[in-house]
């Protein structure tokens, strides 16, 4: 997995803060090869119950964890209780890391 402990730290900080607790936060694509370089961070997030404003909430915690690692593009997923599931969704399961 390429981040460091304190990009985990703070990607799970921020996923509290927005979105609660129990959150599960999952990197999948290229960082989870330790082989590849550069790309960018992308993260399935999964909260058991349904999130409010989940397209808002979903841009803001991309937003923030942008700022808060200086600007690495991150691309997110969140889905919560009422999301219909899609292949992406399905991937990112199969083939994440939970950070």
């Amino acid at each position: 997995m390429r981040l460091t402990d304190e990009q985990r730290a703070i990607i799970k900080t921020l996923t509290e803060q927005i979105v609660g607790p129990n959150a599960r936060v999952v990197l999948f694509g290229s960082r989870v090869d330790d082989a590849k370089r550069g790309g960018d961070i992308d993260l399935l997030v999964e909260v058991p119950r349904r999130v409010d404003s989940r397209v808002m909430s979903e841009a803001r915690l991309a937003a923030r964890i942008e700022r808060a690692l200086g600007g690495r593009k991150v691309d997110l997923l969140l889905v919560d209780a009422d999301t219909t599931l899609q292949p992406v969704h399905h991937a990112a399961r199969a083939h994440g890391v939970s950070i």
